[in-house]
């Protein structure tokens, strides 16, 4: 029997920013004994609803089956999932580099502009940059700056906009006529 092909999803889930939803959308996943790649939480467009946007790599059955388990939580008003050409989507990376690697050769200038980085803070013992970008994008810059000299580095969760607006803008409006109608 031919095993299903994994591919990358991103989940949003909508919820009501209750404390405990959390535990229990990451409760579905480790369950499953499924890897998160990526987990951000915010505000959405509306202020009573929270927004999860959750990056795993598993069979289109897996997702579907993801998504249907974590609409069955309580405080779970919906949740999508989408291939990576179907949204919009950027992480942040932060870096933090001893500040004499500047002072040595310009190579690390000649990176800061190669790689759309910027400068954030500069202060006498480490500079800290900042990249936005896509896994790939962040992850060749740390790569580049660990030759020359690193202390930290951190990498944000996938924030990502949906491309087709149909499901999110049905889903939206269906909540605004129930709402009308309490």
């Amino acid at each position: 029997m031919m095993e299903a092909e994994k591919n990358y999803y991103t989940i949003t889930a909508f919820t009501e920013n209750q404390s405990g939803i959390i535990s229990r959308v990451v409760s579905v996943f480790s369950r499953r004994h499924i890897n998160v790649e990526s987990l951000t939480t915010s505000r959405s467009s509306r202020p009573d609803i929270h927004r999860f946007t959750i990056v795993v790599n598993v069979t289109e059955t897996m997702v579907k089956k993801l998504v249907a388990q974590i609409e069955k939580q309580v405080d779970v008003l919906k949740a999508f999932y989408y291939l990576p050409e179907e949204i919009v989507y950027q992480e942040i990376a932060l870096y933090k580099v001893p500040t004499h690697v500047f002072s040595n050769s310009n190579k690390v200038e000649r990176l800061i502009r190669q790689h759309n980085a910027r400068v954030l803070v500069v202060e006498p013992e480490y500079i800290v940059l900042e990249k936005t970008g896509h896994e790939r994008e962040t992850e060749a810059f740390f790569q580049e700056l660990q030759e020359i000299g690193i202390y930290e580095f951190v990498r944000s969760g996938r924030v990502a906009i949906v491309k087709p607006m149909e499901q999110l803008n049905t889903y939206l409006q269906s909540i605004e006529e129930e709402e009308g109608q309490m």
